[in-house]
């Protein structure tokens, strides 16, 4: 008794000392992949700041980080970013809930539905092939240069994305599934939220993801068809006074917005989809 007892406490220690090499190494590994994230743009920056400072390039035509990091200085004293920016991501936010809302919507109705897609589908593909700028004039004249018509062109470009990859989500459900949920005498609803809807996940999320980066690609349009407010207003206005630097602040913004927003989609993926055994390189 007093060996087994010995042993014990012998492995013990053993088992808890495990887990500290193992989260470190997990740090470390975390640590490693967001430098290499920074490796190729960092490289940029510091390449780009020496030529501009050295004078081999216009500032007016490409002014130095430096002087752009001086220009969002000035835009944040004065309060006129953040004012930019706070109309900007509401109506981001409003086309894309609207567009994305729908997509997932019509996508289940149409991928769980045959009716549905025959009737519905075969528009939606026409719609879906109208470019943005195409409908914009049309969208002007319907309803104005207000907030309407922008958010409404936000949510043209939201909705393809999710109701694409909702639908084949959907259809790509193993029909092995619809087969036991018979055998379990499942209700059409029930067979939606506890079998479709958990299988097609990962490609609802998906959708999710390129809603959000359309949604904002469609908010650039909407800003600089004619709009006396946000971040698309004010490259344009800084585009007129040649303030090439504040342009720059303004593509910086979607860009780092964008990438804020896609980073928190990875990480519904990630917790979501813990269940998934799948290749990560």
């Amino acid at each position: 008794m007093e060996q087994g007892k010995s042993l014990g406490t012998k492995i013990k220690p053993a088992a808890t000392s495990n887990k500290h090499p193992n989260a470190k190494a997990s740090r470390t590994s975390h640590l490693s992949s967001i430098l290499l994230g920074f490796l190729v743009p960092g490289s940029i920056l510091i390449l780009w700041q020496i030529t501009g400072g050295l004078g081999w390039i216009s500032s007016t035509m490409l002014p130095t980080p430096l002087q752009i990091a001086l220009s969002f200085r000035d835009l944040i004293i004065s309060g006129e970013l953040f004012g930019h920016m706070q109309i900007s991501i509401a109506r981001a936010a409003s086309g894309f809930l609207l567009g994305a809302g729908l997509g997932l919507l019509f996508g289940t109705l149409v991928g769980f539905l045959r009716r549905f897609e025959q009737t519905l589908d075969p528009t939606f593909q026409m719609l879906r092939m109208i470019p943005h700028l195409a409908l914009t004039p049309l969208f002007i004249l319907w309803f104005g240069f207000g907030e309407t018509s922008k958010i409404l062109l936000i949510a043209k470009g939201a909705f393809f994305p999710m109701y694409v990859n909702t639908f084949l989500g959907i259809r790509g459900v193993d029909l092995k599934l619809f087969e036991v949920a018979k055998v379990l005498e499942f209700s059409r609803f029930k067979q939606l939220i506890r079998l479709v809807l958990p299988a097609a996940l990962p490609n609802i999320l998906l959708g999710l993801r390129l809603s959000l980066g359309v949604a904002w690609l469609g908010l650039v349009v909407a800003e600089l068809m004619g709009s006396s407010e946000g971040i698309g207003y004010m490259i344009q206005d800084a585009r007129q006074f040649t303030q090439t630097s504040v342009v720059f602040v303004g593509i910086i913004i979607f860009a780092a917005v964008g990438k804020i927003t896609d980073s928190f989609v990875r990480y519904l993926e990630r917790k979501l989809l813990r269940w998934r055994d799948s290749f990560n390189g």
